[in-house]
């Protein structure tokens, strides 16, 4: 029986002890992802500014310690850390790497997130407005990353789906934003069928939300990466 209980708090240990390096690797990682987000937006600013595109506003917001947004035009693209470390079954794809088999350790990961929204749902409140996945970063404990998500993020393939070869750096990490951007930026809206938008009720006219809704196209996401 001791032998066991022993067997329990080492096992207990271990993964503790591994989730909270992955944590701390991951919260690094977002902290970094801001700074050069806003090293971004500002030189994206200067350039706006240089050519007299006044109209084109690009704006970065710290919201809290797990998440950022950064404004441009009518989009707006919501970073967000999550505080779990998560895994995967034995039959996902990145479990069935040789480098993840040599350490149970490299089997969790810490994740963020990023959400393209339309910026007037934020600005407006409009709850029912939806946001659509971009990209879905996977960090492990040794600052190896891999990116699930949306074709149209046309990263590099490397940078994609081999988590042995990537390695977390500034570099690669501005290269995942500025894609990120760009993706939103050709994510268009589409209007509703007039059919869709006939009636209303007094109820949606005072909250604004009698007008047309337009919706993003959505996103492509590529499913081989993940399955």
């Amino acid at each position: 029986m001791e032998d066991k209980l022993d067997d329990i708090i080492n096992g207990l240990y271990q993964k503790s002890k591994t989730k909270q390096a992955i944590y701390r690797n991951t919260l690094n990682t977002f902290l970094r992802m801001k700074e050069i987000s806003q090293e971004l937006v500002a030189e994206l600013t200067e350039r706006v500014t240089q050519q007299d595109a006044s109209e084109v506003v690009i704006e970065y917001r710290n919201v809290q310690e797990h998440e950022f947004h950064i404004k441009f035009s009518g989009d707006l693209l919501v970073f967000v850390m999550h505080s779990n470390i998560i895994t995967f079954p034995d039959d996902y794809e990145i479990m069935r790497s040789e480098y993840i088999e040599e350490d149970f350790r490299r089997r969790f990961f810490g994740h963020i997130m990023a959400y393209n929204f339309m910026a007037d749902t934020i600005k407006y409140n409009r709850l029912e407005d939806p946001g659509y996945l971009v990209g879905r970063m996977l960090i492990n404990i040794d600052n190896h990353f891999c990116i699930e998500g949306v074709k149209q993020l046309d990263l590099p393939f490397e940078q994609v789906s081999d988590i042995a070869k990537n390695k977390i750096s500034n570099k690669a990490l501005r290269v995942i934003v500025e894609s990120a951007m760009v993706a939103a930026v050709n994510n268009d809206l589409m209007g509703q069928d007039v059919s869709d938008i006939e009636r209303t009720t007094l109820k949606q006219k005072l909250e604004n939300t009698h007008l047309t809704k337009p919706r993003k196209l959505g996103f492509q996401i590529a499913h081989e990466l993940t399955n």
